[in-house]
């Protein structure tokens, strides 16, 4: 969704498809896949492949929903870890491709990125940062900027107009050092959202999920995806 920024991008869709051909062009290997989650009951979170390490969810950013955000932004637990990477977003509507940076940046240990590709690059140069600078290298970051509007005039919808308000946003949810952290870019800081395992990562990530859901729940717009191993077997 949009920003105050001057740097605006276009909207990239919740298609596993689409950010299956991004992640690859920023040196992902075809050994992890984002895969759709078809919905936050437990039969239907089985189907999901493991291990998962992040779960992205796509929500509608009302004026309801934007008012709940920020009263919650001002009260979460926000205790820091030295492992977590946190970017703030500062481009407008980029908000799937820093979802997406923070699935795996999260988890560089488990996913073994081309070092000769941009997002290893990026990763490594701003890891000690702090999430506003990290944010300003990535908007002059030529090869990311230019893989994301590759891939955002791929999806099934009709390529919008980037000047057009965007009304619909992305958070990642991660497991680091056994908490579930809720990392979305226009918050000042990682929400700490409890303790979680490997095992019951996906369970754990599914119940933030639903009280995303409950704060509007005449909403329908809303879609999850997760980022897993291919066949399972990692």
């Amino acid at each position: 969704m949009a920003t105050d920024s001057k740097v605006t991008w276009l909207p990239l869709e919740s298609n596993p498809d689409v950010m299956n051909k991004f992640i690859r062009n920023l040196g992902v290997p075809a050994s992890w896949q984002l895969v759709d989650v078809l919905g936050l009951d437990p039969e239907l979170l089985q189907m999901v492949p493991q291990p998962v390490l992040a779960v992205l969810l796509l929500f509608p950013y009302n004026d309801k929903i934007g008012l709940e955000i920020a009263k919650e932004d001002e009260s979460a637990d926000k205790a820091p870890t030295s492992d977590l990477y946190f970017i703030k977003q500062t481009i407008s509507n980029a908000c799937g491709t820093i979802a997406l940076i923070h699935a795996l940046a999260n988890n560089v240990e488990r996913i073994q990125l081309d070092a000769d590709k941009s997002l290893k690059k990026f990763i490594d140069a701003t890891k000690t940062l702090a999430p506003v600078e990290k944010a300003k290298i990535l908007e002059v970051n030529e090869e990311i900027c230019s893989a994301h509007k590759q891939h955002a005039q791929e999806g099934q919808t009709s390529t919008p107009n980037p000047e057009e308000p965007v009304s619909l946003h992305f958070v990642t949810l991660v497991n680091v050092d056994n908490f579930l952290f809720e990392l979305d870019g226009r918050k000042t800081s990682a929400v700490n959202h409890g303790a979680t395992t490997e095992a019951t990562f996906l369970e754990d990530a599914a119940k933030v999920c639903k009280k995303f859901i409950e704060r509007d729940p005449e909403e329908v717009h809303f879609s999850v995806v997760a980022l897993t191993a291919a066949q399972g077997d990692n």
